[in-house]
């Protein structure tokens, strides 16, 4: 074997380099490196120091393909803040495991011609699948044309009944809620939410009316006091609701931002929170929640976990079998200091 490696600097080394310091063909030097049965473990030895004198790494997109797999995904979202996609993307990566799959994540914007144009790309890059990530929970329209690969939605489901898709079960979270602030001994619930358009809107109102009802309640006002999913709408709403029921003890937000608003305004007129009127939040939004004035309570929708459900259920419909099925997963109640036993 030669002793000086002889490689352009301006160029990574190549199979070809290491053959020729090993003093080997191409083809063995290949076998070798892949770990092929018919190649002397001398020459082996040979070509594996080529390699490291070299810092030859082995294109891995080379052996996958050879092999039918790239080892990359494609995660495409709509989800301009990164609020949902980032912690789905990190359940995702922890599903696949740390160095084993690369995942290439685009932003569609919500437009459909740029998520076109970014399936097209990642598909050029023989990707194994696909995770689609929504903006919001409201069911959306299965990516357009012949996808060859495998497709999970997340959070938000495919209209398609016959595609994979992994979502929270917000009309449980609303329950959930409702069902704390009735442990509290709360019963003058008012709820606060945002525009009733968004199925996540609608779904956490029926879940908390459900929890209501069971216990022989109904919400303040009859019904949500829809608006805005914004502080704004929060401190407004507060106002409304203490004026148009000054019995409230306690309040229902139907996010967190809503919820911090809320707070403001409670602050602003007096009232003890969380004595006088619990309030909890949705979404367990950290930089909200965790400082809010108090710290807010709120549902919180694992949004990691429903990431490595999808990343799971991907690598399930990659290796074939039986296909996977959709799947709906409850949020958990993280308690903070915004709710408390009535006094």
């Amino acid at each position: 074997m030669s002793t000086e490696p002889e490689v352009p600097a301006n160029r990574a080394p190549t199979l070809t380099d290491v053959a020729k310091l090993a003093g080997v063909s191409v083809a063995t030097a290949s076998k070798a490196i892949n770990g092929r049965d018919e190649v002397k473990a001398a020459t082996r030895a040979r070509v594996l120091k080529a390699a490291e004198l070299l810092s030859f790494a082995p294109n891995a997109l080379a052996r996958a393909l050879l092999g039918g797999r790239t080892g990359t995904v494609g995660l495409l979202t709509s989800d301009l803040e990164g609020r949902f996609s980032i912690p789905i993307l990190m359940g995702a990566e922890d599903a696949f495991g740390a160095g084993e799959v690369s995942v290439f994540l685009c932003d569609a914007r919500g437009d459909a011609i740029r998520e076109a144009y970014h399936v097209r790309a990642l598909l050029s890059r023989r990707v194994d699948g696909l995770i689609v990530v929504g903006s919001s929970t409201d069911p959306r329209p299965p990516l357009a044309g012949a996808i060859p690969v495998p497709v999970v939605y997340a959070y938000a489901p495919s209209t398609d009944p016959k595609d994979i898709s992994i979502t929270v079960d917000n009309v449980g979270g609303g329950r959930l809620a409702v069902e704390h602030l009735l442990a509290c001994g709360r019963r003058n619930i008012a709820h606060v939410t945002g525009e009733p358009g968004f199925a996540a809107a609608r779904d956490r109102a029926e879940g908390a009316a459900a929890a209501l009802a069971d216990a022989g309640l109904a919400m303040l006002g009859g019904q949500p006091y829809y608006g805005s999913w914004d502080e704004t709408w929060g401190r407004a709403a507060a106002h409304i609701v203490v004026e148009q029921h000054p019995e409230v003890d306690a309040i229902f937000c139907g996010s967190d931002q809503i919820a911090r608003g809320v707070l403001e305004t409670l602050r602003d007129l007096g009232r003890d929170v969380p004595h006088a009127i619990s309030v909890i939040g949705f979404d367990n939004w950290d930089a909200i929640a965790a400082h809010s004035r108090p710290r807010l309570t709120s549902i919180d929708m694992n949004l990691e976990r429903l990431g490595a459900v999808a990343g799971r259920r991907l690598f399930a419909a990659i290796d074939g079998g039986d296909p996977p099925t959709s799947e709906q997963y409850p949020g958990r109640l993280v308690m903070r200091d915004s709710t408390a036993p009535s006094s």
